[in-house]
């Protein structure tokens, strides 16, 4: 195939703003954009005081950062506030961009205070570049195209003298975005080769893991690039963006061989990989890094609009609904650098196990560890709404590929139609859609069926419900007039994850449980700058025991477990608003305890002890901060 040539993409996402978010989705963003996402550039020196906008602080990748989480959280709020800020912002970087194309400083200087690095990593351009590609989708900005255009040329040309090394060389493929954004409204041959180019001087992951020797848990203090969380992360959407320029199966197969790898060596019941800095192993006390979470998130539902493949949409929702949230305080004012799924404890203690990280790691704070998941943790929701439906056919129809409250009107066939996602999904199995069109339109609905959907059915206007197969996306093909009511039933058993050394996780459709623990919040770090509240840094510490194991097994779960629904509140990814709990019962273990501030490993074997069984509770994980989510099991 031609380098100048793109594959179509199996759907194409809505633009930026279209969906609106609804229900507790409006609400999660709602409490996003008021706390530190929304408030960043007011008082964080890397925001506030970045070269970008006309400082003299941070000159790299944290503004950038934050603008490519905080422009599709203004426009996906329709929020007049942060709608302002983030024209204001891209506006100046646009303004002031260099004759030669090239955007914001020269200097690269990672984070306030820090020192002028003797070469720049051009990853912050590509970085740039992608917010610039947002904004003009959510306002059409007339500029924009040809300040992507000028940009591009001067990467093109930058390279040839200075080509990618470091972060830029490992995250090549994220120039893609911009470049295949840019080709579709100018179809210039020479994106096609700077395309090639990249890729040429790019790491090569592909062969990478066809070899790969990343299968253990990385030596203490061997920090490496090809091994780090974050790039792990975003490469898992390298060769499906590469694969639209490259034709080639091999470049979809790969996608899959390293969500396998992943999985397998150092896969977490939340759909994570394991990654405190390198990559881990499968151990629960091992953190994952934040940034992995919203960029594993992003990659797929880049992949998930490339390939078309419900299980990317799975995985998708599997690490939106799990382990984003609970790496977040329940106010959205402070973050975790690491998250860990046995958390016995949040502090500030050495001897930690991360393999390439500080003792703050696991606190919930303002830059706990480093600054870099500060400035990117806002993608993470407002990616989801843009993403939750796509445009299907060729434009011909729409597809659902994540489920969550929302509400928009596109054009389908020239006809204008609206449709309204009414559900609380993820935390019940029932979804209902509704489509109006204000005069007959023929269009298909692609609706995403769960992989782990139990005999799930979908049932359009009166016509009586039909079985759907799991894993699959069930087409509705039919003329749309007035309005159209499609309800979805997801029904889903308990079941076991297993871990490491025989441990058990449960989940039940897209959530995984964890044991709701009492929480004791004691600030810290009160005389550091910019730890005033409510931006302040916080340990937390179990007031109520951890170290059980569960009477199941894998062929009793769904009858061992017991759940109960409770109305949504305002916080539902909270401990005290968890809107469904599980009960089951359990045997407290005296030998298995913590050390540092760390559950030892999962003990193995388990006897069953001298202790009388308890009924205990679980909580969706992402509901928690404290929590043991692989148990042991006690023997039958």
């Amino acid at each position: 195939m031609s380098s100048t040539q793109l594959s179509d993409p199996v759907f194409r996402p809505l633009p930026l703003g279209v969906i609106r978010p609804r229900g507790w989705l409006e609400r999660q963003l709602r409490i996003q954009a008021d706390g530190l996402s929304g408030h960043l550039d007011e008082f964080w020196p890397d925001v506030q005081g970045s070269q970008w906008f006309g400082g003299a602080m941070e000159a790299w990748e944290r503004a950038p950062y934050w603008l490519d989480g905080i422009v599709p959280l203004a426009f996906a709020l329709h929020d007049d506030r942060l709608i302002a800020k983030v024209t204001r912002h891209v506006g100046i970087i646009i303004d002031h961009r260099q004759e030669d194309g090239w955007l914001g400083p020269r200097v690269m200087v990672a984070e306030a205070g820090g020192k002028e690095h003797p070469r720049y990593d051009v990853w912050a351009q590509f970085l740039a570049l992608k917010v610039l590609v947002q904004f003009h989708d959510a306002t059409g900005d007339v500029r924009v195209p040809e300040v992507v255009r000028a940009c591009l040329k001067r990467i093109d040309a930058h390279i040839d003298k200075e080509p990618l090394f470091n972060w830029g060389q490992f995250r090549w493929f994220e120039a893609l975005v911009a470049i295949q954004w840019l080709y579709e409204r100018s179809p210039e041959p020479w994106l096609g080769d700077l395309a090639v180019k990249l890729h040429a001087q790019g790491f090569h992951w592909a062969d990478f893991f066809a070899r790969w020797p990343e299968s253990a848990a990385t030596l203490p203090g061997r920090w490496n690039f090809m091994g780090h969380v974050v790039n792990n992360a975003m490469a898992i959407k390298a060769h499906g963006l590469w694969w639209r320029h490259s034709g080639e199966e091999r470049d979809r197969a790969a996608v899959y061989d390293m969500i396998e790898k992943l999985d397998r060596f150092h896969g977490q019941a939340t759909g994570v990989f394991t990654g405190d800095e390198v990559l881990a192993g499968r151990s629960p006390i091992q953190g994952t890094e934040l940034c992995a979470v919203v960029e594993y998130a992003y990659s797929l539902e880049l992949l998930a609009a490339t390939l078309g493949d419900p299980a990317l949409a799975d995985r998708l929702e599997r690490i939106v609904y799990n382990a984003l949230p609970a790496t977040f305080s329940t106010d959205m004012w402070s973050h975790q650098y690491h998250q860990q799924a046995n958390q016995v404890e949040c502090s500030v203690r050495e001897g930690r196990p991360w393999r390439a990280a500080g003792p703050e790691s696991n606190i919930f704070g303002l830059e706990p560890n480093y600054g870099c998941c500060t400035a990117n943790l806002s993608q993470g929701w407002p990616k989801l709404a843009a993403h939750l439906w796509m445009h299907a056919d060729q434009g011909a129809g729409l597809a659902a590929v994540a489920y969550a409250p929302c509400a928009f009107t596109t054009d389908v066939n020239g006809s204008p139609v609206t449709v309204e996602t009414v559900t609380e999904y993820p935390f019940r199995e029932t979804v209902r859609i509704l489509v109006t069109a204000s005069k007959p339109v023929k269009a298909p609905f692609l609706l995403r069926i769960p992989g782990w959907a139990h005999e799930p059915t979908v049932q359009v206007g009166t016509e009586s419900a039909r079985r759907a197969a799991a894993g699959t996306f069930y087409r509705v093909e039919r003329e749309w007039n007035g309005r159209t009511e499609m309800t979805l039933r997801f029904p889903a058993r308990a079941s076991l994850w297993r871990g490491m050394n025989g441990s058990a996780t449960i989940v039940r459709g897209p959530l995984v449980y964890a044991l709701r623990l009492g929480e004791d919040w004691r600030r810290i770090n009160t005389d550091k700058k910019g730890r005033e509240l409510p931006h302040g840094d916080w340990e937390v510490h179990p007031t109520t025991p951890w170290n059980y194991a569960l009477a199941t097994s894998e062929e009793t779960a769904s009858g061992d477990v017991h759940f109960k629904d409770i109305p949504l509140g305002d916080f539902p990814f909270s401990p005290d608003g968890a809107p469904v709990i599980a009960t089951l019962r359990a045997r407290r273990l005296s030998g298995w305890q913590a050390t540092n501030g760390t559950a030892e490993a999962v003990p193995i074997p388990v006897t069953r002890g001298e202790n009388p069984d308890e009924t205990i509770t679980l909580i969706p994980y992402g509901c928690t901060h404290l929590r043991i989510t692989e148990f042991p099991l006690l023997p039958e």
